[in-house]
């Protein structure tokens, strides 16, 4: 039997509200009810055959609350006239919000809702579009619409993020909300407040005009005899912000990049040359420093898919860049370190070259071993000494 169960109906009404469609339709005034929900009741030789049956079903039906039947007249030639519900509405929000146990939680959208209407109109849209999550962030919400105030009066206003002075509003709650914040900014403030260059989460700073964490750059110099910065190369491990590395002169024709730290520290001594400590997929900041385009560089990280893609994207910024220790080699020297790559890469990678293509063809075709990959820290350190000093 088919016959629409509470449970079924129930279902269409929480189908509206997973939507946001109760919500949505405070804002944007639209009535949704009374609302008639779709009702499969039984034919006339079901009810011949299981009368019992249908009169238990009809009875669960009558026990639903803030459901109203709308019954029809039904002539059988057995059981006589009787009546049977052809329909099955819900008259009011109230009721729906009753059925589904939302009461609470319409009402603190009314609230806020009101609130927003008098402190933001702007972002009023966005609570039609957005209504459960706004509800996720009833607590932050006040919060929020005082951070869209201080903005539209303090435009772009280049302080750090945790300098926002606002009662109540603690430092790292903006941090915190950036992705909301993003989206609600770019409806309350104007268009000349926005920098549209910037986009995403980790582009908020400089999109609403706050300063941003510098970024900085880690680097050895492998030259015991290069007297560029104080201190007493190789041992010595500076850390200086995007700017001053590109403003650097250190007087090297070749750099390394590692994105491994121990191997970063371990990096054997060469001549006129020093080693950046990882960028990952980064390599942005790594391009205002226009003295690198005129040094050898050489980028070791793991022998996996990923590892190509990041010699890849490498090039994207540095065409010159040519790998090490991530040909076929080591990776067959090394067997006994092998591990596995959980989630590999599979587009192409066009800034390859043949002998590093065919690397990464076979690991991810699977072709030498499903999954393989071998880490750049378990590349035993005299093979490193020797690649390296070959290079020397």
């Amino acid at each position: 039997m088919t016959w629409s169960r509470p449970a079924d109906l129930r279902a269409q009404v929480q189908r509206l509200w997973d939507r946001g469609d109760i919500l949505g339709a405070l804002v944007s005034g639209e009535s949704l009810f009374p609302r008639r929900l779709t009702l499969r009741v039984p034919t006339s030789g079901e009810l011949t055959e299981g009368f019992e049956a249908v009169r238990s079903w009809l009875g669960e039906l009558r026990q639903m609350p803030h459901c109203r039947l709308e019954m029809r007249e039904f002539r059988h030639r057995t059981f006589g006239t009787n009546m049977l519900p052809c329909a099955a509405w819900i008259d009011t929000l109230d009721d729906a919000a009753a059925l589904l146990g939302k009461r609470r939680d319409v009402e603190r959208f009314a609230a806020l809702l009101a609130g927003t209407r008098d402190a933001q109109p702007l972002l009023v849209p966005w609570l039609g579009q957005r209504p459960l999550r706004a509800l996720e962030l009833h607590d932050a919400w006040p919060g929020l619409l005082e951070i869209a105030g201080w903005l539209q009066r303090h435009p772009r206003p280049d302080i750090y993020l945790r300098q926002v002075d606002l009662p109540g509003v603690h430092t790292k709650f903006i941090e915190a909300h950036r992705g909301v914040l993003a989206e609600l900014l770019d409806l309350a403030l104007p268009p000349d407040a926005i920098d549209q260059q910037h986009a995403g989460i980790s582009q908020f700073a400089p999109r609403y005009g706050f300063r941003d964490k510098p970024e900085r750059i880690r680097f050895r110099i492998l030259d015991r005899a290069n007297r560029a910065l104080p201190g007493q190369p190789p041992t010595h491990d500076v850390t200086l912000d995007a700017d001053s590395f590109a403003a650097l002169r250190p007087g090297v024709s070749r750099v390394f990049m590692t994105e491994n730290e121990t191997n970063f520290l371990a990096f054997p001594e060469l001549a006129d040359s020093l080693v950046i400590f990882g960028a990952g997929y980064g390599f942005s900041l790594l391009a205002k420093a226009t003295w690198l385009s005129h040094c050898q560089l050489h980028y070791w990280g793991d022998i996996d898919t990923h590892g190509f893609a990041i010699l890849d994207q490498l090039r994207s910024v540095f065409g010159h860049a040519e790998s090490l220790l991530m040909d076929r080699a080591t990776l067959m020297a090394f067997e006994a370190q092998w591990g596995v790559e959980d989630n590999q890469m599979l587009r192409d990678l066009s800034r390859l070259r043949p002998e590093e293509r065919a690397v990464y063809d076979d690991l991810r075709d699977n072709r030498i071993r499903a999954k393989l990959r071998l880490e750049q820290e378990r590349v035993g350190f005299e093979w490193v000494r020797e690649a390296v000093a070959r290079l020397g």
